[in-house]
């Protein structure tokens, strides 16, 4: 498709987004109270800290892929037959009673996985749960998981974010695994192309797709994001379909493998 991030000769400003993305979380969660690490988040039986710790595990998971392949071959052979299990389970791993432990090891994590990254050959494939994959990309996957559970933070504590341009690396990324939604679901994506034009934070017009594309979204780019990470119903974002296939991927997008879950209800963050 058109116009999609150049995540191998663009590695070091994508790996400069991930930082400055993976930040926001400090930014939500430094100097919260320990009732506020505990209070619920929009996914049902996770608080503040489990959040947290999901995205220490994730980011550790990357770190690993990108500086000792062996390593990382053996923690995912340990999850290998029910890895979202896994990765719930080693959540209680965690000092989900300790705040100021948990930060702690986030920021250990975080700057494990960027530092890892930006040090990985660009061209290079890493070894990753599904195929390798090169580490622009997982970087993108990264700032997905950021914003994805960062969102879930900030609707937890009553909190908007943010959003810039940066988020173009998870647009380019979703729009790269715009079947995930088909795959976890068990059905064939349609034998079609389908054409994307977002507005950016910013104004700027993202383009993906061919310009004749019957199927077509049209749309905000953060809502895009928060479409495909399922943070938000598509009832409740800036987001329209062409076409029959059009509209029906936006019922099932996701830029994440594994079960869709539960995902947000209609009306449950509608705008005002």
């Amino acid at each position: 498709m058109n116009n999609l991030p150049n995540v191998i000769t663009e590695l070091p400003a994508v790996i400069a987004d991930l930082r400055a993305e993976s930040e926001v979380i400090d930014s939500l969660v430094e100097g919260l109270a320990p009732a506020d690490w505990a209070r619920e988040t929009p996914a049902e039986g996770w608080t503040v800290a489990h959040q947290v710790a999901h995205l220490c595990f994730v980011y550790r998971l990357a770190g690993t892929a990108a500086s000792d392949a062996a390593a990382f071959e053996r923690m995912t052979a340990q999850a290998a037959d029910d890895f979202d299990g896994a990765v719930n389970a080693v959540l209680n791993t965690y000092p989900l009673d300790d705040p100021e432990a948990l930060l702690a090891r986030w920021r250990a994590d975080r700057d494990f996985a960027v530092e890892s990254l930006a040090a990985a050959p660009a061209d290079q494939p890493l070894p990753w749960l599904v195929r390798p994959i090169p580490p622009g990309v997982l970087a993108c996957a990264g700032m997905m998981e950021a914003l994805a559970h960062g969102q879930d933070i900030a609707d937890a504590l009553g909190t908007g974010v943010e959003r810039t341009d940066r988020i173009g690396s998870v647009v380019g990324f979703a729009v790269l695994v715009w079947e995930f939604g088909y795959q976890s679901r068990g059905l064939t994506p349609p034998d079609t192309e389908f054409r994307f034009e977002l507005t950016s934070p910013s104004g700027q017009k993202w383009e993906f797709g061919p310009d004749g594309a019957e199927q077509r979204i049209t749309g905000d780019a953060a809502d895009f994001c928060l479409l495909v990470t399922r943070r938000r119903h598509r009832d409740d974002l800036d987001l329209t379909a062409e076409g029959s296939d059009a509209e029906h991927w936006l019922d099932i997008a996701q830029a994440y493998r594994g079960p869709a879950g539960e995902g947000r209800r209609p009306g449950q963050f509608a705008r005002s």
